[in-house]
């Protein structure tokens, strides 16, 4: 098979994978709001620790334990803590509605954003070995299960309780 082949392959591959989040869909609503939290804290974790146990000492490996890295590290903490606050406070400031929902907006351009850049890379892979680009498949797979059930089911329960006004005949969704 030809590296496009790879590449296109491998693509539509993953996007099955990501649509293992879609199971959230069909739960009903106890069931969601019973397991939302734990799928998002197994996203969560798996992210954080994907950067402290990967990403970091990586880093730390090329460019060394001084204060000029961990400065760049505390500063990517602060200013994506900072954006969501300003945009979750500006949508508070609007919003008629208690302000406790999240920000399902965000999180779909987040893991749209995500996924188009991990999407390159792999394809980037595939261009220099064939080999290397599986393992880089694989990998991404593995990280991509338990970040789209989070990144699922988050959505999932903001439109719900956006959408679902009980003794509306609603229920059932």
């Amino acid at each position: 098979m030809s590296t496009l082949g790879w590449i296109v392959c491998s693509g539509i591959l993953m996007s099955a994978i990501a649509l293992i989040g879609s199971i959230t869909l069909v739960l009903k609503e106890a069931t969601l709001q019973r397991i939302v939290l734990p799928l998002v804290a197994f996203a969560a974790g798996s992210l954080i620790g994907g950067a402290f146990f990967h990403m970091i000492p990586a880093g730390m490996i090329k460019y060394g334990q001084n204060e000029t890295f961990y400065l760049w590290v505390l500063t990517g903490f602060t200013v994506f803590l900072g954006l969501e606050q300003v945009l979750h406070w500006h949508h508070c400031r609007r919003a008629a509605a208690p302000c406790k929902q999240p920000l399902t907006y965000l999180i779909l351009v987040g893991d749209g954003l995500h996924n188009f850049i991990g999407g390159l890379a792999i394809a980037g892979t595939f261009l220099i070995d064939v080999r290397l680009g599986v393992t880089a498949w694989l990998a991404a797979a593995a990280h991509e299960i338990p970040q789209e059930l989070g990144d699922f089911a988050v959505p999932t329960l903001g439109y719900r309780s956006v959408r679902i006004q009980p003794g509306k005949g609603n229920d059932a969704l």
